[in-house]
């Protein structure tokens, strides 16, 4: 078991990391915390000193590219309307249903997973038993979990250490909460502000089985271990690396360029007046006189002469644009400002534009499968257990399908041609019926409108049947004996 010298060394160890400390900067830019908030402006003084400006404006605008650029590949990876965890075997389909694809509370778990994997580059999900005894996942931030190998411990055993902030304050010093997961158990720690850390005493059992059960019919508690730590891991890229890497200096660019666009015309909105030969006592007065009269008076040598400043304004706009290009560009999303008239491009543009996006998910795809087979490794040894069968998992395929954007106007065009081809294609099979068999007619039928045959061929009725019916009708009808009163 790890030691509290051993737990407190590998959380700061982990903390100060370069991985952390970026992943840390990806999600304060995924919540809006851009480094422009920070933004300070300085000057020289008359004694050659750097000293803060306080008096012009410095407006701090964040452009949240990021949050964008993020919340477009979850949702475009979760888009498919009939689950992506599929299986040949329905009775497997139906259990696989229930813990992932109908399973609301796991999508959403998923959805954190994947915007905590952009963000930061890598994030967390564990398993836990919920109240009906089955197994459940949730997302774990990555930010409070330490991976420990091997054999960077003592007693050669891995571990995870999952900590967190409670809200719970005492003595206006934040309570860390500290778990330290083994393949057995987990051991609950506490940590008042800078003090050492020790057993948290408000848990009843520590250390605490993985899971703890109650069978019917009997009072007793049961407990038993996974048998391994059950925290996965999904990663954004091989090295652990933010989205945020490979545009954030675009988006710092572009928060620079836009906040210092207001910033020069909040301070040179108003035109700057040269007075020569003002007839008054103080600069004060000349000042009220420009605000309030809008007139001031000067001698017979004086004059005024008022000058504005001319905001470079076009070329920061296209300076603003190239960067907003870049940062969808580079970033790998879809700029949605060029569907703005969706009507007058075409599906081919439209497909065009998501390609960007559609690779940057589908490599992400390739690392979301591989997380997805451990969760579902362990779900099928439960399914297994409850059902008494034997479910592998060759048995399980994924499916992602991914919905975009599409022109309604061209989707309808097409729909009424191929309408208009079909209703050719039956009118002609229609056309054949002096030279085929009805049964030959109403397969070729069916296969145009995609029916099947045998569905269909149940339900007509039987010809010579048909037949005699009509002959019957027709004998009734000649019976009918007509009052000519």
């Amino acid at each position: 078991m790890l030691t509290l010298d051993e737990i407190q060394l590998f959380i700061q160890d982990d903390a100060t990391s370069e991985k952390k400390r970026f992943a840390k900067k990806g999600l304060a830019y995924y919540e809006g915390d851009h480094d422009i908030r920070h933004h300070r402006l300085f000057f020289y003084n008359a004694d050659g000193q750097l000293v803060e400006d306080k008096t012009r404006t410095n407006v701090k605008i964040p452009h949240p590219f990021f949050t964008e650029l993020v919340d477009q590949a979850v949702q475009y990876m979760l888009s498919g309307k009939d689950g992506f965890i599929r299986s040949d075997i329905p009775e497997l389909q139906g259990e696989l249903d229930s813990y992932f694809n109908e399973n609301e509370d796991f999508i959403a778990e998923l959805s954190e997973v994947l915007t905590g994997c952009q963000a930061k580059g890598f994030e967390y999900m564990y398993a836990y038993k919920n109240a009906e005894n089955r197994l459940a996942f949730q997302c774990a931030d990555s930010i409070g979990v330490v991976e420990v190998r091997e054999k960077d411990t003592d007693d050669g055993c891995a571990y995870v250490i999952y900590w967190y902030i409670d809200r719970i304050e005492k003595g206006h010093k934040p309570i860390k909460r500290i778990q330290v997961w083994d393949d057995k158990q987990v051991y609950f720690y506490v940590q008042d502000g800078e003090q050492e850390i020790e057993l948290d005493k408000s848990e009843p059992i520590n250390p605490r089985p993985h899971t703890l059960y109650q069978q019917e019919g009997d009072a007793k508690t049961y407990f038993e271990g996974f048998g391994f730590i059950p925290f996965f891991r999904l990663d954004n890229n091989k090295k652990q690396h933010s989205g945020l890497r490979t545009v954030k200096e675009l988006i710092d660019d572009y928060d620079i360029m836009a906040s210092s666009l207001s910033n020069n015309l909040a301070d040179f909105d108003t035109p700057i007046h040269v007075v020569k030969g003002f007839q008054g006592d103080d600069l004060t007065e000349l000042q009220q006189n420009l605000k309030t009269k809008k007139i001031i008076g000067v001698d017979e040598n004086g004059g005024v002469e008022v000058h504005t400043v001319d905001v470079p304004y076009q070329a920061r706009e296209a300076k603003l644009n190239l960067d907003e290009k870049n940062i969808y560009r580079f970033g790998m999303g879809l700029n949605t400002s060029g569907l703005k008239d969706t009507n007058a491009t075409t599906n081919i543009a439209i497909k065009a534009m998501y390609s960007l996006l559609d690779l940057k998910c589908s490599k992400l795809e390739i690392r979301l499968k591989q997380f997805l087979r451990k969760l579902i490794k362990v779900v099928l040894q439960e399914i297994n257990d409850n059902n008494k069968t034997d479910y592998q998992m060759k048995d399980v395929y994924f499916s992602f399908e991914h919905e975009i954007m599409s022109n309604a106007h061209e989707n309808a065009q097409i729909e009424l041609v191929e309408a208009q081809r079909m209703q050719v294609v039956i009118n002609v099979l229609l056309g054949l019926a002096t030279y085929l068999d009805n049964e030959t007619i109403m397969q070729l039928v069916c296969e145009q409108l995609d029916l099947d045959w045998d569905d269909i061929k149940g339900k007509l009725p039987d010809p010579d049947e048909a037949a005699n019916a009509v002959k019957d009708a027709q004998g009734v009808l000649d019976s009918v004996v007509v009052d000519s009163e």
